[in-house]
Protein backbone atom coordinates (compact mmCIF):
# COMPACT_ATOMS: atom_id res chain seq x y z
CA UNK A 1 0.00 0.00 0.00
CA UNK A 2 1.25 3.84 -1.18
CA UNK A 3 2.49 5.21 2.38
CA UNK A 4 0.76 8.54 1.46
CA UNK A 5 -2.62 6.39 1.27
CA UNK A 6 -1.72 4.70 4.05
CA UNK A 7 -0.93 7.59 6.13
CA UNK A 8 -4.49 9.29 4.57
CA UNK A 9 -6.74 5.82 6.03
CA UNK A 10 -5.08 5.30 9.34
CA UNK A 11 -5.95 8.88 10.28
CA UNK A 12 -9.53 8.43 9.14
CA UNK A 13 -9.90 5.12 10.84
CA UNK A 14 -8.31 5.78 13.69
CA UNK A 15 -10.48 9.43 14.03
CA UNK A 16 -13.25 7.62 13.61
CA UNK A 17 -12.62 4.74 16.13
CA UNK A 18 -10.74 7.04 18.35
CA UNK A 19 -7.59 5.54 19.02
CA UNK A 20 -5.01 7.87 17.94
CA UNK A 21 -3.75 8.33 21.53
CA UNK A 22 -3.31 4.86 21.48
CA UNK A 23 -0.82 4.56 18.27
CA UNK A 24 1.91 3.98 20.10
CA UNK A 25 1.39 1.75 22.76
CA UNK A 26 1.96 -2.65 22.59
CA UNK A 27 -1.46 -4.27 21.85
CA UNK A 28 -1.11 -6.11 25.17
CA UNK A 29 -1.04 -2.99 27.09
CA UNK A 30 -4.54 -1.68 25.72
CA UNK A 31 -8.06 -2.59 26.84
CA UNK A 32 -10.54 -4.63 25.43
CA UNK A 33 -12.27 -2.21 23.89
CA UNK A 34 -9.40 -0.46 22.36
CA UNK A 35 -7.97 -3.99 21.04
CA UNK A 36 -11.46 -4.26 19.43
CA UNK A 37 -10.76 -0.77 17.57
CA UNK A 38 -6.83 -1.47 16.67
CA UNK A 39 -7.96 -5.53 15.10
CA UNK A 40 -10.94 -3.50 13.47
CA UNK A 41 -8.66 -0.55 12.16
CA UNK A 42 -6.19 -3.47 10.82
CA UNK A 43 -8.45 -5.29 8.98
CA UNK A 44 -10.32 -2.53 7.51
CA UNK A 45 -6.66 -0.37 6.75
CA UNK A 46 -6.27 -1.70 2.89
CA UNK A 47 -10.00 -0.09 2.09
CA UNK A 48 -11.07 -4.05 1.30
CA UNK A 49 -14.41 -4.11 -1.31
CA UNK A 50 -15.78 -6.62 1.28
CA UNK A 51 -15.51 -6.84 5.38
CA UNK A 52 -17.17 -9.18 7.47
CA UNK A 53 -17.60 -8.36 11.10
CA UNK A 54 -18.19 -11.03 13.50
CA UNK A 55 -20.06 -9.58 16.69
CA UNK A 56 -17.64 -6.78 16.52
CA UNK A 57 -19.55 -5.19 19.37
CA UNK A 58 -19.73 -7.82 22.17
CA UNK A 59 -18.26 -7.20 25.51
CA UNK A 60 -17.89 -3.51 24.23
CA UNK A 61 -18.82 -0.10 26.68
CA UNK A 62 -21.51 1.82 24.81
CA UNK A 63 -19.01 4.82 23.19
CA UNK A 64 -16.88 2.09 21.59
CA UNK A 65 -19.82 0.65 20.40
CA UNK A 66 -21.14 3.79 18.47
CA UNK A 67 -17.68 4.15 16.74
CA UNK A 68 -17.35 0.74 15.35
CA UNK A 69 -21.25 1.61 14.48
CA UNK A 70 -20.19 4.67 12.96
CA UNK A 71 -17.51 2.91 10.62
CA UNK A 72 -19.91 -0.26 9.63
CA UNK A 73 -22.41 2.48 7.94
CA UNK A 74 -19.28 4.80 6.79
CA UNK A 75 -18.10 0.89 4.86
CA UNK A 76 -21.79 0.75 3.99
CA UNK A 77 -22.16 4.44 2.48
CA UNK A 78 -18.69 3.95 0.52
CA UNK A 79 -20.19 1.33 -1.28
CA UNK A 80 -18.50 -1.87 0.94
CA UNK A 81 -20.06 -5.30 0.96
CA UNK A 82 -20.45 -5.37 4.70
CA UNK A 83 -21.36 -8.55 6.11
CA UNK A 84 -21.92 -8.40 9.83
CA UNK A 85 -22.89 -10.84 12.41
CA UNK A 86 -24.36 -10.54 15.77
CA UNK A 87 -27.05 -11.21 18.06
CA UNK A 88 -27.84 -7.55 19.38
CA UNK A 89 -31.15 -6.81 17.51
CA UNK A 90 -30.50 -3.42 17.68
CA UNK A 91 -27.52 -3.61 15.51
CA UNK A 92 -29.35 -5.37 13.02
CA UNK A 93 -32.23 -2.75 12.64
CA UNK A 94 -29.95 -0.37 12.55
CA UNK A 95 -27.25 -1.80 9.90
CA UNK A 96 -28.96 -4.29 7.84
CA UNK A 97 -30.53 -4.31 4.51
CA UNK A 98 -30.68 -7.51 4.04
CA UNK A 99 -31.09 -10.48 6.65
CA UNK A 100 -29.99 -13.80 6.96
CA UNK A 101 -30.75 -15.95 9.98
CA UNK A 102 -29.15 -19.06 10.72
CA UNK A 103 -29.91 -21.72 13.91
CA UNK A 104 -27.92 -25.57 13.93
CA UNK A 105 -26.48 -24.75 10.70
CA UNK A 106 -30.09 -24.12 8.51
CA UNK A 107 -31.06 -21.00 7.05
CA UNK A 108 -33.87 -19.64 9.00
CA UNK A 109 -34.71 -16.35 6.99
CA UNK A 110 -33.65 -14.77 3.64
CA UNK A 111 -34.93 -11.61 2.65
CA UNK A 112 -34.49 -7.58 3.18
CA UNK A 113 -34.58 -6.02 6.28
CA UNK A 114 -38.09 -4.52 5.21
CA UNK A 115 -39.55 -7.57 4.17
CA UNK A 116 -38.33 -9.59 7.38
CA UNK A 117 -39.97 -6.26 9.19
CA UNK A 118 -43.62 -6.56 7.06
CA UNK A 119 -43.53 -10.35 7.67
CA UNK A 120 -42.64 -9.96 11.15
CA UNK A 121 -45.35 -12.51 13.14
CA UNK A 122 -44.31 -11.23 16.38
CA UNK A 123 -44.40 -7.94 18.05
CA UNK A 124 -40.44 -7.47 18.36
CA UNK A 125 -37.16 -8.53 16.42
CA UNK A 126 -36.47 -10.54 19.55
CA UNK A 127 -39.81 -12.20 19.87
CA UNK A 128 -39.70 -12.46 16.03
CA UNK A 129 -36.15 -14.18 15.74
CA UNK A 130 -37.31 -16.78 18.90
CA UNK A 131 -40.04 -17.62 16.77
CA UNK A 132 -38.23 -18.19 13.86
CA UNK A 133 -35.35 -19.60 15.03
CA UNK A 134 -38.28 -22.62 17.33
CA UNK A 135 -39.85 -23.31 14.50
CA UNK A 136 -36.49 -24.34 12.44
CA UNK A 137 -35.59 -26.43 15.65
CA UNK A 138 -39.23 -28.43 15.41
Amino acid sequence: MDRSLYRKRRDEIFGLLGIHEFANRRIGKLSTGTRQKVSIARTTIHDPEVIVFDEPTVGLDVITAKHIIELIRSCKQAGKTVIFSTHIMGEVSLLSDDLGIIHNGKLCYCGTYEDFRKGMQRTSLEEEFIRLVEEASQ
